[in-house]
């Protein structure tokens, strides 16, 4: 488990392991517990916060960007 929580903090690099209100650290413990890969957990996020942009903010730079 230790070697999945490396691969997450580092491979991933989101920082602070906050990115516009979701704890990345959360996002990730199904991958960290071996319920779920990488990219699935990617896709199901990407399939549910694609297209959404918050009104004022669309120029506003994103706090997930290094």
């Amino acid at each position: 488990m230790s070697e999945r929580i490396d691969i997450v903090k580092s491979s991933l690099d989101f920082g602070d392991g906050e990115c516009e209100g979701v704890d990345m650290d959360d996002l990730y413990d199904d991958y960290i517990f071996g319920r779920k890969e990488l990219a699935d957990i990617n896709r199901e996020f990407s399939e549910k916060n694609a297209g959404i942009v918050l009104a004022g903010e669309i120029n506003k730079p994103s706090s997930c960007e290094n």
